[in-house]
């Protein structure tokens, strides 16, 4: 299959059509180049706060909630496109108050299938940003999505850097990886993160960026990064991991051609059986013994 994932700049507009329009506009292109699983960026749709006008869009907690007051319209836009162009579709991840889970925001990116199903993922660990001033809190738990593409889950941007996150989601062909990352270190640290993630769970992760500057966004000002796709560098990947990478910093679509049967093939005889290997790290467990040398 082929995977598209998007270096995304956020835009303040107009008003709702602009939104849509932008929106179609990316899905057609992806689309079109015969992508059938789009990736957009984490907080990518903080670009929607731009709907309430600069003082909304300007405020930490205002912003918060003008978002996600408008996720269920965008959620229907998701729907419509992906069904339109028979594709999948992990939209960019938005702040959402569910009052399952309390009374602050969580950070919830949406699955959306072309036969109408929808998977949700919350982010697991807040940055230290997100923890405060910001206020956004850990969702709900970590899931798999079995699709017509394979099965798929979500690891948003930081929680790409731990090791057990990924774990828990072995069995997934496919991990999505949605960031948004203001410098360039943060932009390496989560890449670094999904590329070890590919080695260790022997899958294939697509980063996603936020790109670009947003003066009208306290959160989301100034983002670095770029798409990329990657596997365990053993048989059937590249010797170096990367089977697709974007340019830094410009915006538009990545794409690559991604067969599973490669995970299948890797997890079954690689040169290295990372996964199937990673229990064995329980023989070594609790804190090792110490010396001291003078």
């Amino acid at each position: 299959m082929k995977v598209a994932t998007a270096a995304y700049p956020m835009d303040e507009l107009a008003d709702w059509a602009a939104f849509e329009a932008k929106l179609g506009a990316w899905v057609a292109e992806a689309a079109e180049a015969g992508a059938e699983l789009l990736v957009f960026p984490e907080y990518g749709a903080m670009e929607l706060a731009t709907l309430d006008g600069p003082t909304v869009a300007g405020d930490l907690e205002a912003s918060l909630a003008a978002v996600s007051a408008r996720i269920p319209a965008a959620d229907a836009c998701h729907a419509a496109l992906a069904a339109r162009h028979g594709v999948h579709i992990l939209a960019a991840s938005a702040p959402v108050f569910d009052p399952a889970l309390g009374g602050r925001p969580v950070n919830r990116a949406r699955l959306f299938a072309p036969g109408g199903g929808v998977g949700v993922q919350d982010k697991q660990i807040m940055t230290m940003f997100e923890r405060a001033p910001w206020g956004v809190a850990p969702g709900g738990p970590l899931r798999l999505f079995d699709t017509a593409l394979g099965t798929i889950g979500v690891l948003i941007c930081y929680d790409a850097e731990y090791p057990l996150l990924a774990r828990a989601l072995a069995e997934a062909d496919l991990l999505l990886v949605p960031s948004c990352t203001e410098a360039l270190a943060g932009y390496w640290r989560v890449r670094i993160g999904a590329m070890a993630r590919a080695l260790e769970a022997q899958c294939v992760t697509v980063m996603a960026s936020t790109v670009g500057a947003a003066p009208w966004s306290e959160a989301v000002d100034t983002n670095r990064g770029a798409g990329g796709v990657f596997g365990p560098p053993d048989t059937g990947f590249p010797p170096t991991g990367v089977l697709a990478e974007g340019p830094l910093d410009q915006p538009g679509w990545t794409y690559a051609e991604i067969d599973l049967g490669h995970v299948a093939e890797v997890r079954r005889s690689g040169v290295v059986r990372n996964r199937l290997h990673w229990d064995e790290q329980g023989l070594r467990a609790g804190p090792p013994p110490r010396m001291t040398l003078r």
